[in-house]
């Protein structure tokens, strides 16, 4: 038997059950799938897409039923991958988990191996599911702006929702790397010395951003990481100095992008993403290489709060309200 949050049909939002693995996973033939692993879970997160999950929203579960939870941290009880041997302790983002396949809010999951990867020495389970996807997401998009050649004395790197997940953690991740970061936030003022305190060199309201403006404005930012969309990721455009770089990864505001050619035409602007989903297993390799080696932990704790699986749903409400900062794990196992 597990426990499981459990969404059975379009709109509604999940329950907790406690079922037999195989009304879960399905048929024995399913369970013998080749390359797949079985995981005692130990630690999640809930992140925004798991708040529309777990309430019913649409757009992010695709398959019913579904156990939500983007990321999964567990211990490995059966193994048809060479790659993994019971007792292994592995991490997974992305995939599919939450969406097309089952996730992580449950006590037990089965996983494909190949985005599957060892936890870093150095990092306990629940300091993985605190990183997640939106940590991964994070470094995705750090990785992104190095690689485009962004570097940290070229000026101000903004960052939007950035009391959220994937925002707090590219604050962290960009201040070391001694970016200049300027946090935007809806809740500037009460966030303020928090974003601060991450590493923000200084902090704006979101308000500025996220009303619509003009097709091109004043060039401010030599680049930027936007986990808001629609009218903030276009003024991002447009405030984007020549030849900087912007990384969207998230759609908090909106899916649109009412916005022009000429950031691109006239700024030779590069708008980009962060796929977290999707990425190639040496893309996964080596951002969490990247983020063992240059997350501050102490840090990542203090922006971290631990639930209780029977919390899971009150926390949802509140990430979609936008009452929650940091990161919120969830702990399962031991």
């Amino acid at each position: 038997m597990s426990r499981a949050y459990l969404v059975t049909e379009k709109g509604a939002a999940a329950e907790l059950v406690d079922r037999d693995l195989s009304e879960i996973f399905g048929d024995e033939e399913s369970a013998g799938e080749a390359g797949s692993v079985d995981l005692d879970v130990l630690a999640t997160s809930i992140n925004y897409k798991d708040g529309m999950a777990l309430m019913g929203k649409p757009g992010i579960v695709r398959r019913y039923p579904l156990v939500p939870g983007i990321d999964v941290v567990g211990r490995v009880t059966a193994s048809r991958a060479s790659a993994f041997s019971v007792g292994d302790v592995v991490l997974l983002n992305g995939d599919g988990l939450g969406e097309t396949r089952h996730g992580g809010l449950a006590e037990h999951a089965r996983v494909r191996a190949d985005a599957l990867l060892p936890l870093p020495a150095g990092l306990t389970p629940e300091q993985a599911a605190a990183v997640g996807t939106a940590g991964f997401t994070s470094m995705l998009a750090v990785l992104a702006l190095a690689d485009a050649g962004v570097e940290p004395g070229d000026g101000e790197v903004l960052v939007t929702g950035a009391a959220g997940g994937v925002g707090s953690i590219a604050i962290a991740l960009l201040a070391g790397r001694e970016y200049t970061v300027v946090a935007s936030s809806g809740r500037a003022e009460a966030e303020g010395d928090y974003l601060r305190r991450l590493g923000a060199a200084r902090v704006i309201d979101r308000s500025a951003l996220s009303e619509e403006g003009g097709p091109l404005q004043k060039a401010t930012w030599a680049a930027a990481v936007d986990s808001v969309g629609s009218h903030t990721l276009a003024n991002v455009l447009a405030q984007t100095r020549y030849g900087g770089t912007v990384v969207a990864c998230g759609l908090a505001q909106g899916s649109d992008l009412p916005t022009t050619v000429l950031p691109f035409i006239l700024r030779s602007v590069t708008l980009t993403g962060a796929n977290s989903v999707e990425a190639p297993r040496a893309l996964r390799e080596r951002a969490w290489a990247a983020l063992a080696e240059e997350l501050d932990l102490e840090l990542l704790d203090s922006l971290t709060t631990t639930v209780a699986f029977e919390d899971v749903p009150a926390v949802a409400e509140r990430i979609l309200a936008g009452e929650v900062r940091g990161r919120t794990v969830v702990t399962v196992g031991s």
